[in-house]
C-alpha cells in the first residue's frame, strides 16, 4: 500500500481533475465513476462533496468563469459594443479550451458570487451609455446565448481546434446535396471558418442591438481576418 501523502479531496480538486478529464473523454464519458478513478477513491467518496453529476458541472462551470478572468481587469473607458465584444470573445475562447465546453457552461448555475462584480460593472456601463436595466440586460444575454449556441454548433464539428468530427465532410456533402446547389454550397459557410463566421455574427448581433434600442455611438468593430 502506498505510503505517499496525497493532497485533501475538496471540491476544487474534484473539479480541476473533471476539466482535465474532459478533454479526454468529453461530456458523456464524464461520469463519477472515471472522476472517482482518476482520483483514486471510490466513487461514493464524491458524493460528499457533490450530490450528482449536475451539481459537479455546475462547480465545473464557475471554475471555468474563475479561470477565464483571472488577472484580467474590466476597462471602464470600454463603450458598450467594446465591452460586449471583449466578453463575448473571451467566453468563446474559454469554452474552446474545453472539449464539450458550451456544454458544460450551458445552463449549469454558479456556485457561488464570482461573477457578479463583472456583471455589476457591465450593466452600470449599459445604462450609463442611456439603456434601461431590462434593456442591458437583453443585450449582454442575447449576445451570450449567441456565444453559447455558436461555440456549441462549432464543437459539435471541431470538438476540439483542429480536431474534426466523422461526418463532417464538405466535399461529400456537397456530393449527397448535388440536385441541391444552394444548401450544397452552405456547407463550407456552415462548417468552416469558424473565427470569421463568429464575428460577422456578433457584428449582426451588435447592429441589432443598437437598430432596436437606438444607441449612438462609434460602431461594432469590423470582423477580424
Amino acid at each position: 500500500m502506498s505510503t505517499e501523502k496525497r493532497p485533501p479531496l475538496d471540491r476544487a480538486r474534484v473539479a480541476d481533475t473533471a476539466l482535465k478529464l474532459l478533454n479526454e473523454v468529453g461530456l458523456d464519458g464524464l461520469t463519477l465513476r472515471a472522476i472517482a478513478r482518476e482520483l483514486d477513491v471510490k466513487a461514493p467518496a464524491l458524493y460528499w462533496h457533490f450530490k450528482d453529476k449536475q451539481a459537479l458541472l455546475d462547480e465545473m462551470a464557475t471554475e471555468m468563469f474563475r479561470r477565464m478572468v483571472a488577472g484580467t481587469e474590466l476597462d471602464p473607458s470600454d463603450t458598450w459594443r467594446e465591452r460586449l465584444l471583449k466578453s463575448n470573445r473571451g467566453l468563446r475562447t474559454a469554452l474552446l479550451g474545453y472539449r464539450d465546453g458550451a456544454k458544460v457552461y450551458s445552463g449549469s448555475r454558479f456556485t457561488g458570487l464570482v461573477h457578479v462584480e463583472q456583471m455589476e460593472e457591465t450593466l452600470r456601463l449599459f445604462t450609463a451609455a442611456g439603456f434601461t436595466l431590462p434593456q442591458a440586460v437583453r443585450a449582454t444575454s442575447t449576445t451570450y446565448l449567441y456565444t453559447l449556441g455558436f461555440v456549441t454548433e462549432e464543437q459539435g464539428v471541431e470538438p476540439l481546434p483542429g480536431e474534426r468530427r466523422e461526418g463532417f465532410d464538405i466535399e461529400e456533402r456537397a456530393r449527397l446535396m448535388a440536385d441541391f446547389p444552394l444548401s450544397a454550397a452552405a456547407g463550407a459557410e456552415i462548417f468552416q471558418d469558424w473565427d470569421q463566421h463568429y464575428e460577422e455574427g456578433l457584428a449582426l448581433v451588435l447592429a441589432g442591438i443598437e437598430k432596436q434600442y437606438g444607441s449612438t455611438g462609434p460602431g461594432p468593430s469590423a470582423p477580424r481576418a
